[in-house]
């Protein structure tokens, strides 16, 4: 299963140049079960990589672009009268796939953004009683442009909550934008993506990453670099136990994707910044020592010492 990992990080990489780095954050997400928030200044490629991986994981994949005339039934489905059998017929929305992209969701109203949270949180949708499970694998790749952009609006905290990671692709480095306009002379990069694996080999690698052994030790520094956030003078809210959890997943997948199967403190820091950074709520005297959620992060990281291995 590594081997197919890899082969999806290849192929995705030949649509997304020089994002290496968030390419393998994405699918390490994707093993780990959870949601991914992809937050950047449009056309910096957050939509192309989504298009990529479902297309070199054969997934059934749904797209919406999030507008605020977008409707949560256009999200979960609704329910119709069938005349001719006397009863009601459920219309199945765009969630019930594997892949769902919605494309600039802090564009839309916050009715139609909590619709999708019992989708993320239970794999299910409750329309007018009745529960329809999404199939498995499932994952939401949601976008959304920097808040202060024209026409956006923040996401509730228990939105955000629900992502397993929020990733950022940020501009190209020279090189690499001149990488990007030699390769798409004469050809449209999405075309040279390949299907290299399918919802099977997702749901092989995610069982495969959940049996990745983490020590005792690990997970008392996990909790103690949460803990650490929930009486922090300049913390308003602190990171939950699902933001420990979270943390906990994402360091199984990072330890399974570099061909371990068990997990060590660089699997912790390498994404703890993109597993909790975005569930953290700064109070008003951060503000005045002008730190923001990254720099108080940084701090706690930095105290906290990270356990020694055995041997």
């Amino acid at each position: 299963m590594y081997q197919k990992a890899a082969d999806i990080i290849n192929e995705v990489k030949k649509a997304v140049v020089g994002k290496d780095a968030v390419i393998s954050k994405a699918l390490m997400a994707v093993i780990a079960g959870g949601h991914i928030l992809l937050e950047d200044r449009p056309g910096v490629g957050k939509t192309t990589m989504a298009l990529a991986f479902s297309k070199a994981v054969h997934l059934d994949y749904r797209r919406i672009q999030f507008t605020p005339e977008v409707m949560p039934a256009d999200v979960v489905g609704f329910t119709i009268y069938n005349q001719a059998e006397n009863r009601l017929d459920y219309q199945p929305g765009a969630v019930l796939c594997n892949l769902f992209l919605a494309d600039e969701i802090n564009r839309t109203s916050s009715k139609t953004q909590s619709a999708l949270l019992e989708a993320m949180e239970e794999g299910s949708v409750t329309v007018d009683g009745v529960t329809h499970p999404i199939p498995r694998p499932f994952t939401v790749i949601a976008t959304q442009n920097p808040a202060g952009s024209a026409g956006t609006q923040l996401l509730p905290e228990s939105q955000l909550d629900r992502f397993l990671v929020r990733l950022s692709m940020g501009y190209p480095s020279l090189q690499e934008e001149i990488l990007i306009l030699k390769a798409r002379q004469g050809q449209n990069l999405m075309d040279t993506v390949r299907q290299v694996a399918d919802g099977n080999d997702i749901l092989e690698m995610q069982r495969e990453a959940e049996q990745v052994y983490v020590a005792d030790e690990l997970y008392q520094y996990m909790a103690r670099l949460t803990g650490a956030t929930r009486n922090h003078e300049l913390i308003k809210s602190g990171i939950s136990p699902r933001g420990t959890l979270a943390l906990a997943r994402m360091s199984r997948a990072a330890a399974w994707i570099s061909g371990r199967d068990y997990v060590v403190p660089g699997d912790v820091q390498s994404v703890y910044f993109d597993v909790l950074e975005h569930r953290l709520i700064p109070g008003a005297q951060a503000k005045l020592v002008s730190m923001d959620a990254h720099g108080i992060l940084e701090q706690i990281l930095r105290a906290i010492p990270a356990p020694g291995l055995r041997r």
